[in-house]
């Protein structure tokens, strides 16, 4: 596969990854090399990665605690603290191995920290191969509320080595499926057509799949990286399952959705809501609606809930002026931005997906 370029920076796939790596850390030689890994990328990861490395520079390993629970400010402080206690300068690169949680926050570290070094991500989920490894969003979570604190900073490269995928539980495959889908519905109806019976593609159609998604979220992120237009057709069931996610985080007595999974219901919602205001055609929707349960199952929200998930919506980063921004669909590949709803409507797409 052909390496990609978006907005000054390349993403390199599978045994291309490790030749480009070892040219760019010749190129540069950077001081240090930090690589940072949570607890599960480190057992299962990092000695592949490492395997690939030629150096002679100084490697230092920086371990952090996966999940959503730990993409907090606070996780930042210490890989800020523990790059100043190993002597990291300007001229020391950081490299993020690992899923979106990892990558976001490293990302965003990296940018920050003495003003910014280098650093490269190297995506190690399917989700965060698909989604997170385009476009430069970096940055963290605010208590429980989604991806309030971060700049838009491309990194130097990104490596996306799909053998890293066997690492994974089918949880976290399920979970980047839910991108891969959005981009379909968003953008392509060929694409979206290949998911339609997923058990007939083989391990060798993923590698295709995965880089006709990042080429889809290529095309998008350069025609608008700072999200002004075009780039908000990218938060389709984001609206809602960004709120849906935020609420199972917050509540101890819930199992915490993945983000894939909140996604998935959050297209389901807004396909209902894009048939009630924009003519999205109702069969669509039940086929969405069809495909997304016999893939991520039904998640168990009652009615008592559904204001709290409401009222989470003011925090959704695509508001302005106090309104509510959703991405609706008026046909597959034909998305339509900056749509208002009413609460009434929000409470009858719940009502769609439970019944």
């Amino acid at each position: 596969m052909n390496s990609i370029t978006a907005n000054n920076c390349v993403i390199h796939f599978n045994e291309q990854c490790y030749t480009a790596l070892n040219e760019h850390l010749k190129e540069f030689n950077f001081s240090k090399i930090f690589i940072l890994v949570d607890e599960n990328t480190h057992q299962f990861c990092l000695p592949i990665f490492l395997e690939k490395l030629e150096t002679s520079s100084v490697i230092e390993i920086i371990e952090i605690e996966s999940g959503e629970i730990n993409k907090t400010i606070e996780t930042c402080v210490g890989v800020w603290n523990t790059l100043s206690d190993l002597d990291a300068d300007r001229k020391s690169l950081l490299i993020n191995l690992g899923g979106g949680v990892l990558t976001d926050l490293g990302g965003f570290v990296g940018c920050t920290f003495k003003r910014g070094i280098a650093y490269i991500n190297v995506p190690t989920t399917l989700l965060s191969m698909v989604d997170a490894s385009v476009g430069g969003k970096t940055g963290v979570d605010l208590g429980h509320l989604k991806n309030q604190i971060g700049v838009i900073s491309n990194p130097n490269l990104v490596l996306i080595d799909t053998q890293f995928l066997n690492t994974l539980a089918n949880n976290q495959m399920r979970s980047g499926l839910a991108e891969m889908l959005k981009h379909g519905l968003i953008s392509d109806i060929t694409y979206w057509n290949k998911f339609q019976n997923l058990s007939k593609l083989a391990l060798d159609d993923l590698d295709t799949l995965i880089y006709e998604s990042v080429v889809i979220k290529k095309r998008v992120v350069e025609i608008d990286p700072y999200e002004n237009g075009l780039r908000k057709t990218l938060n389709f069931g984001h609206t809602l399952g960004h709120a849906i996610e935020s609420y199972f985080l917050s509540d101890n007595n819930k199992q915490t959705l993945l983000h894939g999974e909140a996604i998935a219901i959050g297209m389901i919602l807004a396909s209902y809501i894009s048939t009630k205001l924009v003519g999205f055609p109702e069969e669509l929707t039940a086929n969405i609606k069809r495909l997304f349960i016999g893939y991520y199952g039904k998640v168990a929200i009652s009615k008592s809930e559904y204001n709290a998930i409401i009222e989470l919506l003011k925090y959704d980063k695509k508001n302005n002026h106090g309104n509510i921004n959703f991405v609706l669909l008026e046909a597959i590949g034909k998305p339509k931005i900056d749509c208002k709803v009413a609460d009434e409507i929000i409470l009858d797409a719940f009502e769609f997906y439970a019944n």
